[in-house]
């Protein structure tokens, strides 16, 4: 069962998901797929995945340089 996990994220434009996109497409396997939405003013990134966890998603684009927060 896939689940979606949805972020607050401090990306501001398609330079910076660029820049995030090896990383992502990476982590989230064949099995999984990701987005951000770059309209909203939270900058949202949404993951959908089978095996994933918010921690490991969020810890990553902190390595990146970006703030990641999980919504509820």
């Amino acid at each position: 069962m896939k689940t979606v996990l949805v972020f607050k994220t401090s990306v501001l434009d398609n330079r910076s998901v660029k820049k995030l996109k090896p990383v992502l497409n990476k982590l989230v396997t064949k099995n999984g797929d990701w987005n951000f939405d770059l309209e909203d003013c939270d900058n949202i990134l949404r993951v959908e995945t089978q095996n994933l966890g918010a921690l490991t998603i969020s810890k990553l684009l902190r390595k990146n340089g970006f703030s990641c927060e999980e919504l509820h």
